[in-house]
């Protein structure tokens, strides 16, 4: 009897193990992967998806993670990978996503989807080096949790929605390298929460820098290959912590020796390619930590300043102006 029930026993145990492994631990939430199926199809089966296999756990599938905690797909990630189409709106029913990349793939055509603005738990948005055309969405202010926005290297067109300045947790927002029309929005010079470093070099963006810009203490901004002009001397000052600022190949106008005072953070400063007239500042010799200057291609005069870092500099820093001579140009 003895004998007969631990052979019933084993006989169990065995056909208990060789059950799919599917049956035995699932954790993919079924709603999850129907929705991850459904991307699979709108971008035409590709080769670059063939892991995800219906017989297979998705949160072993390859581009995507699950939050242990709730095992639903809180990440997207799909990098150079040999794609056509558009991204297609189903990514939006993945409630949960914190992460969602389309990078490095130009077969990605279209418009960004409207419905990505459902995604309130994002965190990253990372859509760019494709062929996205069309405007940026309003609705992506929607995302409250947003830490980093990247929409750069793509085909993009329209103003720049001033509702963007209404992601208080953003860190960075990267829409450089579009065609981008229009004037910096006013309202990106009153971010509430934390500054984001901003990218809206090599567009085509019109008209002055908003005067509130010069209220944000920007660590990095990037304004340079635009139509911008006026005078930005307001974007300096002392009490800023601003390490890098690139405002080159644009059409400012202004007296620089007007610049009484720069942030002693500063370690790159770009300007070349303007119209800008008067003396270099004696204040920049002050910044002990500047590594990086480029004032070329203006209408400078005057003396370049003695002391701190000025004088490390090559001549292709200063070259192409009125009247700026001494080191590391010849002498005065």
């Amino acid at each position: 009897m003895k004998t007969s029930s631990l052979s019933i026993l084993t006989l169990s145990i065995f056909l208990f193990l060789s059950l799919p492994s599917l049956s035995l631990a699932e954790r993919c939430n079924p709603k999850d992967k129907k929705v991850l199926f459904q991307i699979k199809k709108d971008l035409g089966n590709p080769y670059h998806l063939a892991s995800w296999d219906p017989k297979r756990d998705c949160c072993d599938w390859y581009v995507v993670e699950c939050d242990p905690n709730t095992n639903r797909i809180n990440a997207l990630t799909v990098f150079q990978a040999n794609i056509s189409g558009q991204i297609p709106a189903a990514v939006a029913d993945l409630p949960y996503l914190e992460t969602l990349v389309f990078r490095h793939i130009t077969n990605i055509t279209g418009t960004i989807p409207e419905a990505i603005s459902k995604l309130v738990r994002l965190k990253t948005l990372r859509l760019s080096w494709t062929n996205l055309t069309g405007p940026v969405p309003a609705s992506l202010s929607n995302l409250k949790n947003l830490t980093f926005l990247e929409l750069n290297f793509n085909q993009l067109t329209g103003s720049i929605p001033p509702q963007l300045a209404q992601l208080t947790n953003l860190g960075a927002i990267r829409l450089d390298r579009n065609r981008f029309t229009g004037e910096i929005p006013e309202e990106f010079g009153k971010w509430t929460g934390s500054v984001p470093d901003l990218y809206l070099s090599h567009n085509q963006l019109t008209g002055s820098v908003p005067k509130s810009l010069g209220n944000m203490n920007f660590s990095t901004i990037d304004l340079s290959r635009n139509k911008l002009v006026g005078d930005i001397s307001f974007m300096f000052g002392k009490n800023k912590s601003t390490q890098s600022a690139d405002y080159s190949r644009n059409m400012f106008e202004f007296d620089f020796s007007k610049v009484k005072e720069f942030p002693a953070s500063l370690v790159s400063l770009d300007l070349n390619h303007n119209k800008i007239m008067g003396s270099i500042p004696a204040s920049l010799t002050k910044v002990d930590d500047l590594r990086a200057i480029n004032v070329s291609y203006n209408r400078l005069c005057g003396k370049i300043p003695t002391g701190g870092n000025l004088q490390s500099f090559d001549v292709y820093s200063y070259l192409h102006n009125k009247c700026l001579c001494g080191a590391p140009l010849p002498a005065c």
